[in-house]
C-alpha cells in the first residue's frame, strides 16, 4: 500500500497517519515497535513505568525497529522530570504528553529537538497547548478510554471544533477503531487518528489475556465514565465499578472515592487480569472490537478500509 502525505505523515516521517496511543500497562516496547514498524507510529506508555524501566523500553524498542517511534507521557505522574531526563538522553525524538500543563516541559523538550504533541479534550486547552510550543494536538472525545476530559464533549464535536481554533494539525481520538471511522475524522479535518482501545486487542500489548478478552466481549453499554469528582475515567462495568458507583450514589466525598480507590487499581485488572477489583480503563470503541490481531494486521485492515471508504458514494434516498 501506497504511503499517504500530508502534515502528520510529515511530522513524524511515518507512512500512514495512525498512531497508537500510549496507554499505561499496555503500551511497551513490543506493541510500539509493531505499530512502527507496520507504518503507524507507536507510542510507549510511560506512566506505568519506573524511570529505568522506561530506559529499557527505549533501548529495545530501537533495537526492534528502525522506524519513528515515541513516549507517552502523562504530566500528572510523579517522576516526570527523570522521565524527561531519560527520553532526552536516549535520543526519544516524538513526545506525546497528556493530563497536565504542556507549558511545563514543552520547551524544554523542543530545545533537544523534539516534536510535542499535547491531548487535549477542548478548544481552550488546544489553544494553550498551541502557545506553548506543541507541533501538533490530539482531540480526544469523551469516547475515550482511561482519564478523560470533564466537558464530556464527544469526538464528533470537538474534532471539527479545535481543528477550527488551531493551525496546527490535528490528531482525533476517542471512539476510532475502523478504518470508516479514521475517514469520517478526516473528513472533519483530522489529518490522523489516535487509537487505543482497537491496539488494546492486540497480540503485542503487554495487557492481560484476560483483560483482552474483556475488550473483545463488551457491547454498548459497558463502559461508563465515572470518579468524576478525582479525575473522569472510562472504564468496564464491574465489582470495583459498583462500588464507586454506590458510593457516588450516597454522597461519598474525595476523600472515600479515594480509598475505594487505593493503589495500583488499573495494574491490578489490566496488567493483572483481576476483572473483579481492578479498574479497567477502555473506550465505547470497545463495542465493536471483536478480535485480537497482531498490530500489523490492524494497522493494515484499518488503512486498507480507509482506502475503500474513499470510494464508497453516500447513500441517498
Amino acid at each position: 500500500m501506497a504511503p499517504f502525505k500530508n502534515r502528520v505523515t510529515g511530522l513524524f516521517n511515518i507512512e500512514y497517519p495512525i498512531i497508537q496511543a500510549g496507554m499505561i500497562w499496555t503500551s511497551g516496547w513490543r506493541l510500539a515497535s509493531a505499530v512502527s514498524n507496520a507504518g503507524g507510529l507507536g507510542l510507549m506508555g510511560s506512566g506505568s513505568m519506573y524511570p529505568e524501566i522506561l530506559r529499557e523500553h527505549i533501548k529495545k524498542c530501537r533495537s526492534a525497529t528502525s522506524k519513528p517511534f515515541g513516549v507517552n507521557v502523562p504530566l500528572l505522574y510523579p517522576d516526570i522530570d527523570k522521565h524527561i531526563q531519560i527520553i532526552i538522553e536516549e535520543g526519544v525524538k516524538i513526545v506525546f504528553t497528556s493530563a497536565g500543563n504542556p507549558k511545563i516541559w514543552t520547551g524544554i523538550l523542543k530545545e533537544h529537538g523534539i516534536k510535542v504533541v499535547h491531548v487535549v479534550s477542548s478548544s481552550k486547552f488546544a489553544i494553550k497547548a498551541v502557545d506553548a510550543g506543541c507541533d501538533a494536538v490530539v482531540a480526544e472525545g469523551f469516547e475515550a478510554a482511561g482519564h478523560n476530559g470533564r466537558e464530556e464533549t464527544t469526538t464528533m464535536v470537538l474534532v471539527p471544533a479545535v481543528v477550527r481554533a488551531v493551525p496546527v494539525p490535528v490528531i482525533a481520538a476517542g471512539g476510532i477503531a475502523t478504518g470508516r471511522q479514521m475517514l469520517a475524522a478526516m473528513v472533519m479535518g483530522a489529518e490522523g487518528v489516535q487509537m487505543g482501545t482497537r491496539f488494546v486487542a492486540s497480540e503485542e500489548a503487554s495487557s492481560h489475556i484476560e483483560f483482552k478478552n474483556a475488550v473483545v466481549n463488551a457491547k454498548e453499554g459497558d463502559t461508563v465514565l465515572t470518579l468524576k469528582q478525582l479525575v473522569p475515567v472510562r472504564l468496564i462495568k464491574n465489582k470495583f465499578y459498583q462500588q464507586v458507583h454506590e458510593a457516588e450514589m450516597r454522597g461519598a466525598g474525595v476523600g472515600e472515592l479515594k480509598e475505594i480507590l487505593g493503589r495500583a487499581r488499573a495494574k491490578r485488572g489490566i496488567f493483572e487480569g483481576n476483572l473483579d477489583e481492578g479498574e479497567l480503563e477502555i473506550g465505547e470503541v470497545s463495542a465493536i472490537v471483536d478480535q485480537i490481531q497482531p498490530a500489523e494486521e490492524i494497522v493494515k485492515n484499518v488503512w486498507k478500509e480507509f482506502q475503500e471508504g474513499l470510494s464508497v458514494p453516500v447513500k441517498m434516498l
